[in-house]
């Protein structure tokens, strides 16, 4: 059985990142395997994440489920993502959430409201929140529309 963090108990800013994308992909209450991909291909390479051990990434996610699915749960996992992150890592969560909502190629409304309550929680301007989404769509066009 896995540990539940509690509001307390201090996580690590890659914790933190993790929470947010795996919030992202379970707030439409159906987790896709792009998006799971998505999660491990970003641990996996992106700088953020180097002193992460990868192999912990699904203890993480079951942790941050457990915390979704008690009262108050979103709201819980937005305080321990804006309080967690420094300044200088909040546009790079946003991205990474970002990144995995529009993993399967279209974000959902549930996905939307989430970027906006996290936007909000880490005070990143709309602008910028906007920007930072349009480039990972961008990311995540297809070649040719076959590729669909």
């Amino acid at each position: 059985m896995v540990e539940t963090k509690t509001m307390t108990e201090a996580i690590s800013r890659e914790q933190a990142m993790i929470y947010a994308m795996v919030t992202m992909a379970a707030v439409d209450r159906e987790i896709v395997d792009s998006e799971l991909r998505r999660i491990g291909t970003m641990v996996r390479e992106l700088p953020p994440f180097r002193a992460f051990d990868d192999a912990k990434l699904v203890e993480e996610s079951q942790v941050c489920g457990q915390i979704m699915s008690g009262p108050g749960g979103l709201n819980k996992i937005l305080e321990i993502v804006a309080t967690t992150l420094p300044k200088h890592l909040r546009e790079t969560c946003y991205v990474l959430a970002a990144e995995v909502a529009v993993s399967d190629h279209e974000i959902r409304p549930e996905e939307r409201r989430f970027l906006q309550l996290l936007a909000n929680n880490l005070g990143i301007d709309p602008l910028i929140a906007s920007a930072l989404e349009r480039g990972a769509r961008a990311r995540h066009q297809r070649a040719r529309p076959e590729d669909a």
